[in-house]
């Protein structure tokens, strides 16, 4: 009992000192400028197409939304693992893009296209010729987007880091070069991703490189990269099983595997700053948006 009337007596002494310390919280009415509406907002929206190199956890383009976009432009990360001109229509994801595309709202909406590593698969369900499909895809993209009521611009895909015998294996030069006839044919804004992340990745040299991966690389490899000629990439480690994942809260994973292709934090900075560079000269009309 004696606790209670304590712990009463002790609350009745509070309110003044409980209100005081709001004072100054809000100006009084008297001293607020008349109220006016705001004037409405120019908003720009960026929608990113592409495959594992832009999706979130192994790309660019999560770093280029986070760091390299004002707060008045939308960047929507539509990149996924996998995916090719082919698989990415088949399975519905441009379908989604497309919707996006047309939501209004906004001033100018802008779709950045970015294929070439699993079109150059072999996989059933990926794969497209590089000089009829692949063009073919890109082309109809374009179209569509047009359609839409957006600005399409093509990337030529991410350089890869292999070296051999101390130069850069470039195998995706052949596939930024049919993105350029696109972008050429179809008077389409054309970010230089392939030509700068190489140019970038020369001046790193191979192992210097080997640290833009999404997990570290080991002795061997960085070995291997400093003698000229990188080894070839080891398989993905298992997933972790999901009986050992958490009961409660996020439980979505993505594997970490060391390889020249994806990138981890390190990577995603390096090459997301040379699309933000390389988008505000290709389309000078974002280049107040982006930041460098």
């Amino acid at each position: 009992m004696l606790k209670v009337a304590i712990t009463l007596a002790t609350l009745a002494a509070l309110p003044g000192a409980a209100f005081a310390q709001f004072e100054g919280a809000q100006p009084p009415l008297e001293k607020r400028e008349k109220r006016v509406d705001a004037p409405p907002i120019t908003a720009y929206k960026l929608i990113l197409v592409g495959d594992s190199t832009m999706a979130p956890g192994s790309g660019w383009a999560s770093a280029f939304c986070a760091f390299h976009v004002k707060s008045n432009v939308a960047c929507l990360n539509l990149g996924r693992g996998g995916r090719s001109t082919r698989s990415y229509r088949a399975e519905g994801s441009w379908a989604i893009a497309l919707g996006e595309a047309r939501a209004g709202g906004y001033a100018k909406t802008w779709v950045l296209i970015q294929f070439g590593h699993n079109d150059q698969s072999t996989k059933a369900e990926r794969w497209t010729d590089l000089t009829t499909e692949y063009p073919a895809n890109l082309r109809q993209m374009v179209t569509e987007v047009r359609a839409a009521g957006a600005v399409p611009v093509l990337l030529t895909p991410l350089t890869r880091r292999e070296f051999k015998d101390g130069k850069l294996a470039n195998s995706l030069a052949a596939w930024g070069d049919e993105v350029r006839k696109v972008a050429t044919a179809m008077q389409v804004p054309i970010v230089e991703l392939n030509r700068d992340s190489a140019r970038a990745v020369e001046q790193l040299g191979a192992a210097e490189a080997t640290k833009l991966a999404m997990a570290p690389p080991a002795d061997d490899e960085v070995a291997a990269a400093s003698a000229g000629t990188t080894l070839r990439p080891r398989p993905a480690p298992e997933a972790e099983a999901t009986a050992e994942l958490p009961k409660t809260g996020a439980r979505g994973r993505i594997t970490l595997k060391f390889d020249y292709t994806h990138v981890g934090e390190a990577g995603a900075r390096v090459f997301s700053k040379i699309v933000a560079n390389d988008l505000a000269v290709a389309v000078p009309e974002l280049r107040n948006y982006l930041l460098p």
